[in-house]
C-alpha cells in the first residue's frame, strides 16, 4: 500500500521553486537609471525596473520559475517559455498597433500661404517679409496643385494647416483653399480638418464668421504675461499681447471655447518664469501648455536667439514647469503639459503617436509635408526653415514641375527616412528609451551636418532621455502622479 503511494506521488522537493534554464529572452533593452537601478523595455514599450542583481539573474537564466519577477517579465513579453505561444502572437499584435501611424501615411499638409508678417520676433524660424511684399504670397495656381497633391495621400484623415509669415495676411487664398478642398472632399470622403496658424493681429469679425461657418480651428502664440509676450513678439505699437488676448477672446465667443489653441516658445527671458507662464495660460482659459525650446533654424540663428541658453537651462525650466503643473492637478485643477502627454501616450498605452518628432522612421514627409508659397515642397516645416538659411537638403521638389510620385519618392526624402529608423541607428538600437522616442533627421543635419547624427552629442537625444526618465521616476514614486498622468491621455 505504501509503495503505491510512493509511486503515485513525487517527493515534495520536486515542487519547490528551482532555477529554470528553459526560458528564452525576447528582444529587450536596458539602461542604468540615475538611482542605480535598471530600466528594461521590450519591443512595444512595456517596462520594468530591476535591481542590478535581478538583471543579472535574468540574463544568466537563473530566474526561479513561478517567482513574482519571473511572472512579471513573462507578462511584459520580456521572456518566454514553452507556455508562451499565445503571448508571442499578442506581442506581434501590439507591435503592429504601435506602428500603425506609419501605415496611415501623410495626414498633415501645411500650406505656407504667405511669408508676410507684421511681427518681428527675434526667435522666428522663418525669414519673414514685410507686409507689402505680396510677391511672397502663394498663388491660386500653386494652391490648386497643392490641393491635388494633398488628396493623393492615402490617409483617411486629412488636416490642412495654413502657415506664414502671418497667414491671415493672405486670407482670400485661405478661403479659396478651404472651399475648394471641401468641394473636392464631397467625392473623396476624407475626415477633413482646417487649422489657421496666426498671431491673431489681423483678425476681423468677417474672418471669424468664415471660420465659424466652415469649422476652421485657430492656433496662435502666447509666450506668457504681457511684458514677456511683447518682448518676445514685438510689433509696431508694442501691443502684440493685447491683440493676441483680444483675438483669443473674440474667437472663443464666435467659434466656441475649444476652437482656439496656443503655443509658447521658451526664450532666455522665459527661463526663470515657468510658473508665471503657466498661470497666464490658466487665466486665459487654456487647459494645457506645450513647453517648447527654441529651434536652430531661420531668423533664430541670425539673431543668435537659439544660442541664448543651453539645454540644461531649458531642462531646469521644463522640470519646474512640469512639477508646478503636477501640483495644480493635485490641488484639483486639471492642466496638461502636452509634450509629456505625447511621451506618456507611448509609455502607458498600446498606441503610437502621430507627432512627427516621436516617430521611427521620422514623420518627415510621411507624417506631415509642407507646400511653400512658391510651390517648393519640403519634408517638414523645419526643413522649410532650413531652406530659408540656404540649405535645401530636404527640399523634395516643386508642385509646378514634378508629380506626386516624383516628389514623394525623392531621394531627399527616402534617404533620411531610411537613416531615421531608430531600430537600426547606432546607439538608438541599444537604447532602452527607443520605444518612447523618435528621430529628427532635420535637427541633426542642422546641428551636426548629418541626418543620423552622433547620438552621444545630440541635444534631441539628451532632451528626450531626460524627460522620459523623469516621467518614469514620477510614475514609480507616486501612485497619485501616475493617476494624474493617465488623466492626460486621449484614450
Amino acid at each position: 500500500m505504501s509503495s503505491g503511494l510512493v509511486g503515485r506521488f513525487r517527493p515534495i522537493g520536486e515542487f519547490e521553486q528551482q532555477p529554470r534554464q528553459g526560458y528564452k529572452l525576447l528582444p529587450l533593452r536596458f539602461i542604468r537609471l540615475s538611482d542605480g537601478k535598471y530600466l528594461l523595455t521590450n519591443l512595444v514599450g512595456e517596462y520594468i525596473i530591476l535591481e542590478h542583481q535581478e538583471l543579472r539573474q535574468l540574463v544568466d537564466h537563473k530566474l526561479l520559475i513561478g517567482s513574482p519577477l519571473y511572472q512579471s517579465l513573462k507578462a511584459r513579453h520580456m521572456i518566454y517559455d514553452d507556455d508562451s505561444s499565445v503571448a508571442l502572437d499578442l506581442l506581434s499584435a501590439k507591435y503592429r498597433t504601435k506602428m500603425e501611424p506609419v501605415s496611415n501615411f501623410t495626414a498633415l499638409h501645411m500650406f505656407v500661404v504667405t511669408l508676410r508678417c507684421d511681427h518681428s520676433c527675434p526667435y522666428c524660424q522663418v525669414s519673414r517679409q514685410s507686409e507689402d511684399r505680396e510677391k511672397f504670397d502663394m498663388t491660386r495656381e500653386t494652391a490648386d496643385k497643392a490641393i491635388d497633391f494633398t488628396f493623393r495621400s492615402p490617409s483617411k484623415a486629412i488636416k490642412i494647416e495654413f502657415q506664414g509669415g502671418e497667414s491671415l495676411l493672405n486670407f482670400d487664398l485661405i478661403k479659396y483653399i478651404v472651399q475648394k478642398a471641401k468641394a473636392r472632399n464631397l467625392v473623396e470622403q476624407r475626415e477633413l480638418q482646417f487649422v489657421i496658424a496666426t498671431n491673431l493681429s489681423p483678425m476681423t469679425p468677417e474672418i471669424l464668421e468664415f471660420c465659424r461657418q466652415e469649422d476652421v480651428l485657430l492656433s496662435t502664440s502666447l509666450d506668457g504675461p504681457s511684458d514677456l509676450h511683447n518682448l518676445n513678439r514685438p510689433r509696431p505699437g508694442k501691443d502684440s499681447y493685447q491683440r493676441a488676448i483680444s483675438g483669443i477672446n473674440q474667437a472663443r465667443e464666435v467659434l466656441g471655447p475649444d476652437k482656439v489653441g496656443a503655443l509658447m516658445t521658451t526664450t532666455k527671458a522665459s527661463l526663470n518664469r515657468p510658473e508665471e507662464i503657466i498661470e497666464e495660460y490658466l487665466r486665459n482659459g487654456f487647459n494645457g501648455i506645450f513647453l517648447r525650446p527654441l529651434s536652430p533654424y531661420g531668423f533664430a540663428i541670425k539673431t543668435k536667439s537659439f544660442d541664448s541658453y543651453n539645454l540644461d537651462e531649458w531642462l531646469d525650466f521644463y522640470r519646474r514647469g512640469l512639477e508646478y503643473i503636477i501640483r495644480l492637478n493635485q490641488n484639483g485643477t486639471r492642466f496638461v503639459e502636452y509634450y509629456a502627454a505625447l511621451v506618456l501616450e507611448k509609455l502607458l498605452t498600446p498606441f503610437g503617436t502621430n507627432y512627427v518628432d516621436l516617430q521611427s522612421p521620422a514623420g518627415i514627409g510621411i507624417g506631415g509635408i509642407v507646400f511653400n508659397y512658391d510651390g517648393d515642397v519640403y519634408a517638414s516645416d523645419e526643413a522649410r526653415m532650413l531652406a530659408e538659411m540656404g540649405d535645401k537638403k530636404f527640399r523634395l521638389g516643386n508642385l509646378q514641375t514634378q508629380s506626386y510620385p516624383e516628389i514623394i519618392l525623392s531621394e531627399n526624402l527616402l534617404d533620411p527616412l531610411e537613416s531615421s529608423v531608430a531600430e537600426s541607428v547606432p546607439m538608438c538600437t541599444d537604447c532602452a528609451y527607443l520605444p518612447y522616442c523618435g528621430a529628427d533627421p532635420v535637427f541633426h543635419h542642422a546641428t551636426q551636418g548629418d541626418s543620423v547624427g552622433h547620438k552621444a552629442f545630440s541635444q534631441f537625444c539628451k532632451k528626450n532621455m531626460w524627460i522620459i526618465e523623469h516621467l518614469i521616476a514620477r510614475i514609480e514614486e507616486s501612485p497619485e502622479t501616475k493617476r494624474i498622468f493617465y488623466g492626460w491621455l486621449r484614450i
